[in-house]
């Protein structure tokens, strides 16, 4: 079957260091992206940005490479076409606030501070105006975090790894990760199987490209998936994952230069 949608997590993987669209991942000038849009616009392959970004900054990426739709804040939401969904279970903003003031003013955050102290803060600035989750750095076991939700009476929140970051962390050793706080078991796997009911895309004509624990997630959703050597290059846990996943390949190159070649090789193979 034809290639019909490409689901692209941002950073880390489309954009390069310090996420900048037309960078590698040293911060060498790269127009690899640009053909990766290329390529999809003249195979008429749909791109779906999918991100842990709050959605105006998402948004303004879609706007920029002039898609009509795209996955925010670690899959709470989709936009498809004009047309916004809230993908966090029965969380909604109401009278009470967003899902976001909701878990703060529960004290949800303070809790996962007091069990891994100096393992566990914002990721600041970009944790600030978030609407449906949160977002923290650090080095912590995702399983206990879950655990300490469940027993806290939480269990309609999920704590998530969206992948090793650059940006390093006083005291830990080896690379922070950056983690979500989603309500209603909110996933970027949900999210991308939510668009592909929507346009009406089978697995086979679907693949995914990520770079983090969250993101391989997706690969249960789509006919293939690629991991950018970056990731697992990061993340040894990451490398632990993709074992015995028959539909996932790790790309030679990082960041936007292993998505050019996942696109490019797919794109090669079904012609």
């Amino acid at each position: 079957m034809s290639l019909r949608c490409v689901y692209t997590d941002l950073d880390g993987t489309l954009l390069g260091r310090r996420g900048a669209l037309f960078r590698d991942a040293e911060g060498s000038f790269s127009l690899q992206q640009a053909r990766v849009l290329e390529a999809c616009q003249r195979a008429e392959v749909e791109v779906v940005i999918m991100s842990g970004r709050r959605e105006a900054q998402v948004m303004a990426i879609a706007a920029l490479l002039s898609q009509t739709s795209y996955i925010y804040e670690a899959g709470c939401g989709a936009f498809i076409d004009g047309e916004r969904t809230l993908l966090t279970g029965g969380w909604a903003p109401d009278d009470d606030g967003t899902p976001a003031e909701r878990m703060l003013a529960a004290g949800v955050p303070d809790l996962l501070f007091e069990r891994f102290p100096g393992r566990l803060e914002w990721h600041r600035p970009w944790h600030r105006e978030r609407q449906l989750s949160h977002l923290f750095r650090g080095l912590v076991d995702v399983r206990e975090a879950n655990t300490l939700l469940a027993e806290h009476g939480h269990d309609d929140l999920r704590f998530l790894d969206n992948g090793a970051i650059v940006r390093p962390m006083e005291g830990l050793e080896g690379p922070a990760h950056a983690y979500h706080l989603v309500p209603g078991g909110a996933s970027k796997a949900k999210a991308v199987a939510f668009h592909m009911r929507a346009r009406g895309y089978a697995p086979e004509e679907c693949i995914g490209v990520g770079d983090s624990l969250e993101d391989l997630d997706a690969a249960d959703a789509v006919g293939r998936f690629f991991v950018v050597a970056n990731g697992p290059e990061r993340d040894p846990g990451l490398r632990e994952a993709i074992a015995g996943r028959a539909n996932v390949t790790v790309t030679e190159g990082r960041n936007g230069d292993g998505v050019y070649e996942a696109v490019v090789s797919t794109l090669a193979e079904r012609r």
